[in-house]
């Protein structure tokens, strides 16, 4: 995908990113947790993430046959992600101050 983005002529990216990270917004949580995740679903998108700095969670969504998957992570558990299969980041990484 990064070298079908470096060999772009136009600035309209027509293709789904392999993975969106929403940061939940107090006021609007239900897009962030409900709305959007069909959105997502719909364009194809295999990984969305959910960062919520009130819960001090990360949401990780895979999509399996047009559904998403749900897996939560807190404190020290390590992420795990099928687009990034070799990641290493807890939620505790993320939310450090």
């Amino acid at each position: 995908q990064c070298q079908e983005i470096r060999n772009m002529t136009t600035a309209v990216i027509e293709f789904s990113p392999l993975l969106v990270v929403e940061i939940v917004s107090p006021n609007n949580a239900d897009d962030d947790y409900r709305y959007k995740r069909s959105e997502y679903a719909v364009r194809g998108i295999p990984e969305y993430w959910i960062i919520d700095p009130i819960a001090l969670k990360i949401s990780v969504l895979t999509l399996i046959s047009g559904f998403y998957e749900l897996a939560e992570f807190n404190n020290e558990d390590r992420i795990i992600s099928v687009t990034f299969p070799d990641l290493k980041l807890t939620p505790q990484m993320v939310f450090a101050q």
